[in-house]
């Protein structure tokens, strides 16, 4: 394989893999003479997840196999236009016999009325104002957040992760314990970042402290999440997903398993209809990190106690676009002192 460069018969961790080389998240699936035969994305893998599908299958199972592309002599301003009505981030430049040259990308359009918005989110939220009484006594002079694993605290995590993908501004939320967490960031010009802190006088909930945020800040979408919670998931994809999807709010989701340990009898009344051995049952359940639309943000209502589920609730009963991003890398809430061991032994050797 060549960057950005898959077959048909290569795995989807493979895929997972050229795609995370890329900026734009996008890989190229070709013949072995050079033919385009597809392309696959960050955001195709996401979806066969949701049809509950695993990640055993091959490229050819998920690519787009008619994807749009160009040939070498379409103007510019003609490329430019089919960025921006179709709200793709790259498309294949292919020659005479439809072999694959390269990829081209927004910023090969030279006329910038025809680029789409940054990729970046201007803005983050990281709730960490929670007391974490089930870690006592680990939380009785330290706030959840502020625990290490792997050498680094759950929120110095957090934070390298948000500048990594752009992130100016950083919102913490902040309540017991705060003066540590505070003293520990300041303004965030040692993390290359500006943090600013949303100081609760009372308990607002999962969600209520975003109505702390100055609206003129309020500029674009923002990422929300929990402080206790550690994945090496690269937030890019999920902000790509979001935008894909042109949603309201996007949730992040875990693939979680329950296993049944008898048989399970089917019936109908006394009537035994089968008899399921040993069945699972999967779901997708919440990850407590989320991207909020501006809109959203702004009419969270003041000083109201409020959780996320209560504004999912909402968006969902004004037919908003709630979206679900399934996450396929590692993920925990370390919310217990089981769950921080565990997290501590993966990131030991990282």
């Amino acid at each position: 394989m060549s960057s950005n460069h898959l077959h048909p018969s290569d795995t989807l961790i493979d895929a997972i893999h050229e795609i995370d080389l890329n900026e734009e998240k996008i890989a190229v699936v070709s013949s072995e003479d050079n033919r385009l035969l597809g392309t696959i994305t960050d955001g195709d893998i996401r979806r066969h997840i949701l049809q509950r599908n695993s990640l055993q299958g091959i490229v050819s199972d998920v690519m787009n196999s008619s994807p749009i592309t160009v040939s070498t002599d379409l103007k510019d301003n003609l490329l430019g236009k089919l960025f921006e009505e179709n709200n793709i981030r790259a498309i294949p430049l292919l020659d005479k016999n439809n072999k694959f040259i390269k990829l081209l990308y927004r910023a090969d359009v030279g006329e910038d009325k025809y680029l789409l918005s940054e990729n970046t989110l201007p803005s983050a939220v990281i709730m960490a104002g929670g007391e974490g009484v089930r870690l006592r006594p680990l939380t009785k002079d330290t706030p959840k957040p502020m625990l290490e694993v792997g050498g680094i605290s759950l929120i110095e995590r957090q934070v390298i992760n948000l500048t990594k993908i752009g992130v100016s501004k950083i919102y913490i939320s902040v309540n017991y314990l705060s003066k540590i967490i505070i003293d520990h960031f300041g303004d965030g010009s040692d993390f290359n970042v500006s943090i600013k802190y949303l100081k609760e006088t009372k308990r607002l909930g999962t969600a209520g402290a975003l109505c702390l945020i100055p609206e003129f800040d309020i500029n674009g979408p923002m990422i929300v999440m929990n402080g206790d919670i550690i994945t090496t998931s690269d937030f890019s994809h999920f902000y790509n997903f979001h935008k894909e999807n042109q949603s309201d709010i996007t949730i992040a989701s875990i693939d979680y398993h329950i296993e049944i340990p008898y048989g399970v009898i089917q019936h109908d009344g006394t009537k035994v209809k089968f008899l399921q051995e040993k069945p699972s049952q999967q779901f997708f359940c919440n990850a407590g990190i989320y991207i909020l639309s501006s809109e959203i943000i702004k009419n969270i209502p003041k000083n109201k106690f409020l959780n996320m589920t209560d504004v999912i609730d909402e968006c969902l009963s004004k037919n908003g676009n709630v979206s679900i991003f399934p996450l396929h890398e590692y993920w925990a809430d370390v919310g217990t002192h089981q769950n921080l061991e565990n997290a501590r032994n993966k990131f030991e050797n990282i």
